[in-house]
């Protein structure tokens, strides 16, 4: 499958008016992609769209609601209509709760699944519905959590797990169809975003992340890589890959190892603010990609770069493996030959108490 070059690409990014959405939206922007930006704020969607056009980029904007898919539908019809239609559709709209799954109202749960779950399930169809006759890319973002669980965001959890669910079926039937799309699921580990910021916190405290915390333009250049490149999926963050394949191959050892660290890891040590400015129910209407971090950032993940050109990858470690080989057996030769060396050493020597004489003796042969 071949997918189009950013810059000939018309994208549809939902979730664009904050963290990974609004990185994803300027990058792809920047590279010269044609743009239909989707969020529920109007007046940050206004401001993002007047940003790229007075760069030189062309976007065009669609207040919706992605639980609502009449709502979401008109970002699909403004694509065609602006543009001709959308090459990469990418599902990136969400919210998070932080609290323990008994605290968390079922008004709340349902509403959190409205947008993590049904506003991937809404995009997606609708992007394969326009996709399956001219091809392109669905990305939808995951989390980390897709593959494990984690203690007080129980709900997101279970969001981020449907949506692995869902995009893998869908995958699936694609692929028997020999449709034309390319499904990807990007899976991050904690992203220095808003999205802290703005959950619903149900603790006492404050609400944290588990480090390691990665920037977000790492999840930006993943997603508009895989807008270029079929993939499956991509964790984005070593973290992700790794807190996998501990909850794959030592489950029990991963659910102990949360229960000892995670849930003091998840709460700050300070009382918990005024919650009011969630965006459980009502976006908060700013551009920010990040939180702003007093610790450390990660701007860089080698394994995230190493899952994104795989090929380079397995090529510069198969040299390396050669030139190691070349070495072991450079020894080996060496060695074999070594005793020949040692025996032939005293004529060498012999030789070279010769060498004066021979000097001595040239002139007589010119």
């Amino acid at each position: 499958m071949r997918l189009k070059k950013l810059s000939e690409q018309t994208i549809v990014v939902t979730g664009a008016t904050s963290g990974i959405g609004l990185v994803t939206a300027r990058m792809a922007a920047e590279r010269g992609a044609n743009l239909v930006l989707v969020a529920r704020s109007e007046g940050a969607l206004e401001q993002l769209t007047s940003e790229i056009r007075m760069k030189g980029g062309k976007a065009e904007f669609v207040v919706a609601d992605v639980a609502k898919e009449s709502e979401l539908r008109r970002a699909s019809e403004i694509a065609i209509e602006r543009f001709g239609g959308f090459d990469t559709w990418i599902n990136d709209a969400g919210v998070l709760i932080f609290g323990r799954n008994e605290d968390v109202s079922r008004d709340d749960q349902r509403k959190l699944f409205e947008t993590n779950f049904w506003g991937v399930v809404n995009g997606s169809l609708l992007a394969v519905e326009h996709l399956k006759h001219r091809g392109g890319a669905l990305i939808n973002v995951g989390s980390q959590v897709s593959d494990h669980a984690t203690p007080l965001q129980g709900i997101y959890v279970a969001s981020k797990h449907a949506v692995k669910g869902f995009t893998d079926s869908l995958r699936i039937e694609l692929e028997h169809e020999k449709a034309k799309v390319s499904v990807t699921l990007i899976k991050p580990a904690a992203i220095d975003t808003p999205l802290i910021g703005h959950a619903k916190n149900y603790m006492d405290k404050e609400a944290n992340f588990s480090t390691p915390i990665y920037a977000p333009e790492l999840v930006a250049r993943a997603i508009l890589f895989a807008a270029e490149h079929p993939k499956r999926d991509l964790y984005v963050g070593g973290a992700a890959k790794l807190s996998a394949s501990a909850t794959h191959y030592t489950p029990r050892l991963a659910d102990k190892y949360a229960q000892r660290f995670a849930i003091k890891r998840l709460q700050m040590d300070q009382p918990r603010l005024d919650n009011s400015q969630n965006n459980l129910y009502e976006p908060r209407g700013r551009l920010r990609e990040r939180q702003g971090r007093s610790g450390p950032v990660f701007e860089s993940s080698v394994y995230t770069l190493a899952a994104m050109y795989t090929k380079t990858t397995l090529i510069v470690f198969g040299a390396i493996g050669l030139i190691a080989l070349a070495a072991v057996l450079y020894r080996k030769d060496l060695g074999r030959y070594a005793p020949a060396l040692r025996r032939k050493l005293p004529t060498l020597r012999n030789l070279r108490t010769q060498l004066p004489d021979l000097r001595q003796r040239l002139p007589s042969f010119r």
